[in-house]
């Protein structure tokens, strides 16, 4: 009888000595497993919301949320100034839209540094719409309007010069409209439009096509150019305007009218029937 029960008592030790064993080799799994896995997390980089250029953008263009996208960043690697909200990047209480200082490529971070604040002007590349020229006109006190213009100001262009194709073929000096409401965007070097008082330019600059770039340089070539401030409100075009000297001092009409009292008409007289009539002819010396 204690033969049986030392026999049962040794099998139950080995049995609990067993279980010991693959309890601790289960533990020793389980914690191998854990620091593995606890390795592979801590190679994981914490990453974070980054709004990145979504094609190539130029300089002086303006940028729209449709120019960007949200991209995750690596936490420790994301450059000082990069737009990490949204509504940093465009304010909701604004409409008005950042323009690009530098260019950048696409998937390029988009950072304070490289574009400028909403509604704030880069230049004049941003001011130039499409197809558009900026060209630059000499001005003084006179011909500038004594300084009272300012960059998105409206002008019509006039040229005195000299020309050889009068109505009576001689030659005379002549004003004519050639440009009319062309927009000015810059006032020598400054494109801003917050002068607090008048200032005396030496150039002005506008924004025209490049066909009235050509007429613009060979009248400046050829003449002087003055220039005739538009109203603010003022949406109409002006018409063909010329102006000679004839015209300006009432000459033309009083040559007109000599030149037809001294008109001399021919006539002879014929008869037709009982009637005797007179027909018109060149007259002859």
């Amino acid at each position: 009888m204690r033969m049986v029960f030392g026999l049962v008592l040794l099998v139950g030790v080995v049995l609990a000595g067993g279980a010991v064993y693959l309890a601790k080799d289960r533990i020793a799994q389980y914690q191998y497993a854990n620091a593995r896995a606890q390795e592979a997390l801590a190679k994981i980089v914490p990453t974070k919301t980054v709004y990145v250029a979504k094609e190539s953008l130029r300089y002086g263009q303006r940028l729209s949320q449709e120019n960007v996208r949200a991209v995750d960043w690596p936490e420790n690697a994301i450059p000082e100034g990069t737009f990490t909200d949204l509504t940093a990047l465009f304010p909701e209480n604004t409409d008005e839209l950042r323009v690009v200082l530098r260019a950048m490529e696409k998937d390029e971070a988009i950072m304070a540094l490289k574009v400028t604040e909403p509604g704030e002007d880069s230049g004049l590349t941003s001011r130039l719409e499409r197809g558009q020229r900026a060209f630059t006109i000499k001005v003084d006190v006179s011909s500038g309007v004594s300084g009272f213009l300012r960059p998105g100001d409206k002008v019509d262009v006039y040229w005195t010069g000299r020309t050889s194709r009068g109505r009576n073929g001689d030659s005379g000096e002549v004003t004519k409209l050639i440009e009319a409401a062309v927009k000015l965007i810059a006032i020598d070097q400054s494109a801003g439009g917050n002068l607090d008082e008048a200032t005396i330019a030496r150039t002005v600059t506008v924004s025209v096509s490049p066909q009235q770039v050509a007429a613009l340089a060979q009248a400046q070539s050829t003449g002087s150019l003055s220039l005739s401030l538009v109203g603010a409100e003022d949406d109409t075009i002006a018409a063909a305007i010329e102006v000679d000297q004839r015209a300006l001092l009432g000459f033309e009409d009083e040559v007109k009218a000599v030149e037809v009292e001294a008109e001399k008409v021919c006539t002879i007289r014929t008869r037709r029937g009982a009637d005797v009539v007179e027909l018109p002819i060149p007259c002859t010396n």
